[in-house]
């Protein structure tokens, strides 16, 4: 038992029974054998004559144990979560057998819980399933493994792929229609030593509810970010680890940019959100449809706003500064550290500093920070030994919080996400420093009063809205 006071169980013993099973007859599964199987339950199901319903319906000797009514709720919250989404209402196979239709089963569940991506993996004695809620696996099902490859074969046969083919890497796409509800999703198979492993990238297609105010902007870094996208060409750049949020800031703009009287032309791989009224190309590396060769075709195509997915090497740097210059706005992500490290990664890319300087409008780093359950966060005095040894704040904190779990989070102690930003409009003293080639410009920034990612990282912890941990890892680079 843990402190939470919920019943800690594994996944194999969680895929006993179905979520709806669980919450109808408020039973948490203890363990399995090949006859038998016990159940934690509340006294009002032992005295109720539950017992001889349960051993119909599992067709298995069934064994209660007695246990608080409100633990056996707060086990059920932790590891049966209710489909509040309105899809799959008829979500209840776990199990992997003849005639189940596991996959669907399985995406719909992970759309359900707000899932970004599902890795299906195989090992030398189990196969399991993981899914990422914001941003951290969790370990959902296992799998037999006997019964592995047949899911692999039925992912490959909906993402058009050859399975035959086992030895190499492939990739493919699957679009999932179930109760009047389109999800796109991007396979990526990958060979590994004891068999396939698959991951299946959810992509979001809706961009009715995002909206750049509520991003994570401040009202400065907001006011600062609309000038560079007002200016009819020049480059906007955004960088971040994958899982960042930076697609979505450049849809959330892309929103703003569409009207009917602008011409927006995208290249992207793959394509997450579609937008009414952009003209959206999707990567095809297999065919010779690459960045650098779609970038050549939108100059043709009388753009005034581009959007290119990611600038990867030193010919797409190079078309793009090229349409910035020809009077295109362009949009595009780039992985780097922080929003100045965006200058010297184009260095590296062998372009001029000087064309650096005048195309430039706007750099722009960010990351995805979660945020602490406000029902149940816990305040707790801060010690500076809990902060990175290179970093030193100009503010002194003496309390701080930490997440404890609840019913609310789902017993994570953390609820949503926000993302945090680092902008940097590139004005005339800025862009002299580009000019000369000079790639250290800390000192300048900190007179321009313009918040690093870990500044803004730490006013979250000041604030009381995130913990140490999740600050941690942008505070180590602080700049």
């Amino acid at each position: 038992m843990k402190k939470n006071n919920y019943i800690s169980i594994t996944p194999e013993t969680q895929q006993a029974i179905t979520i709806q099973q669980a919450w109808h007859y408020l039973i948490i599964p203890k363990f399995i054998e090949k006859n038998k199987i016990s159940f934690y339950s509340g006294i009002e199901n032992i005295n109720n004559g539950v017992l001889e319903e349960l051993e119909i319906l599992f067709g298995k000797n069934v064994e209660l144990v007695q246990q608080d009514e409100e633990i056996i709720k707060r086990t059920l919250i932790k590891y049966y979560r209710k489909n509040d989404h309105g899809l799959g209402k008829k979500l209840n196979a776990i199990d992997l057998k003849p005639g189940d239709d596991f996959l669907s089963n399985l995406i719909v569940d992970a759309k359900c819980l707000g899932s970004s991506d599902i890795h299906i993996e195989v090992f030398e004695a189990r196969c399991r399933v993981r899914i990422r809620i914001d941003g951290n696996l969790i370990e959902r099902y296992v799998i037999n493994k006997l019964d592995y490859p047949s899911l692999i074969n039925k992912i490959k046969i909906n993402a058009n792929l050859d399975i035959a083919e086992k030895r190499l890497p492939q990739d493919g796409r699957i679009f999932f229609d179930i109760e009047n509800s389109k999800i796109d999703i991007r396979v990526s198979v990958l060979p590994t030593l004891y068999g396939e492993k698959i991951v299946l990238r959810l992509l979001n297609k809706d961009t009715a509810n995002i909206d750049i105010h509520q991003l994570g902007f401040s009202d400065e870094e907001l006011n600062s970010y609309f000038e560079s996208i007002r200016k009819p060409n020049g480059i906007v750049l955004i960088s971040g680890p994958t899982g960042s949020g930076k697609t979505t800031t450049l849809y959330a703009t892309l929103k703003i940019l569409n009207k009917e009287k602008t011409n927006i032309l995208t290249i992207e791989d793959p394509i997450e959100y579609t937008l009414e009224g952009v003209n959206q190309v999707q990567l095809k590396e297999s065919i010779g449809l690459n960045f650098p060769t779609a970038l050549r075709t939108f100059l043709r195509q009388d753009p005034d706003v581009i959007m290119v997915g990611e600038i990867r090497d030193s010919d797409t740097a190079q078309i793009a500064i090229r349409a910035a210059l020809t009077g295109h706005l362009v949009l595009s992500t780039i992985h780097t550290n922080s929003a100045w490290g965006t200058i010297s990664r184009l260095f590296d890319m062998g372009i001029a500093p000087y064309l650096i300087a005048g195309t430039l409008n706007t750099s722009v780093a960010q990351r995805l920070v979660r945020l602490l359950c406000n029902n149940c966060k816990r305040q707790e005095v801060f010690k500076n030994s809990y902060l990175p040894l290179n970093y030193r704040s100009q503010r002194s904190i003496f309390h701080y919080y930490v997440p404890v779990g609840c019913q609310e989070c789902y017993f994570t102690g953390y609820k949503g996400r926000k993302a945090i930003y680092e902008v940097i409009s590139i004005d005339h003293e800025l862009s002299e420093i580009i000019r000369r080639n000079h790639s250290e410009a800390t000192s300048l920034l900190k007179e321009k009063n313009i918040k690093s990612l870990s500044e803004n990282a730490f006013e979250l912890l000041e604030k009381g809205l995130t913990s140490v941990e999740e600050v941690y890892p942008i505070l180590l680079n602080n700049f």
